[in-house]
């Protein structure tokens, strides 16, 4: 009989702030209350999503939502400010969970500032997500969700060797109705392989 795997845990030392070459990947301030309403209340750079657009309100609940759940520790959810390093300007967000700790499973999501579309920039941020879910927290398995019609964001989770697993009919209730949703995924040992150079 297999022996099932032992269900992963957040390490007892945060994990994060994570340096890149462009960007900072840090927990939220107060300070960022602006920079995120500018993403938040863009009908375009939420035009996939099932929230927004924001109002203040909306962006302000939420920044005193993330600094309240920041002082928790160990949590299974992460989500992080990406700050650009050259601007010192925050330009969007990411999320990190543990979603499944009996299967060793997590997923990840992530809003960019328009102004930084189709720089790699997405893909920067994503990939460095992926890494922090294989190296730092031991996941086997690492997905992904975003609308079938999003084919920026589709990229970036294929540039970061995610595979396209299945299309999910009406899965999600988005603000134009029920929305398709594509499934991504990537395992432990693909991103293994592509972090040796040896993906076939």
């Amino acid at each position: 009989m297999t022996t099932p795997p032992e269900p992963i845990q957040p390490p007892d030392e945060r994990w994060f702030p994570i340096l890149t070459r462009r960007l900072v990947l840090r927990e939220f301030r107060e300070q960022d209350l602006d920079d995120i309403h500018a993403y938040g209340s863009d009908p375009e750079v939420v035009r996939y999503m099932d929230w927004g657009p924001n109002t203040p309100a909306i962006t302000r609940k939420f920044l005193d939502e993330s600094i309240t759940e920041q002082a928790t520790w160990p949590r299974l959810k992460v989500s992080l400010a990406v700050e650009l390093r050259a601007e010192a300007r925050l330009i969007g967000a990411l999320h990190l969970g543990i979603s499944d700790p009996a299967n060793q499973s997590g997923d990840l999501g992530y809003c960019l500032h328009r102004d930084y579309w189709r720089r790699g920039v997405a893909t920067e941020a994503a990939a460095a997500l992926v890494r922090a879910g294989f190296e730092t927290l031991g996941l086997h398995r690492l997905w992904a969700t975003c609308d079938t019609r999003n084919v920026g964001s589709a990229g970036v989770l294929e540039k970061v060797g995610m595979r396209r697993e299945a299309t999910m009919r009406q899965d999600r209730w988005a603000r134009d109705g029920w929305r398709d949703s594509y499934l991504y995924a990537l395992l432990a040992d693909e991103w293994a392989a592509r972090a040796n150079g040896s993906e076939t």
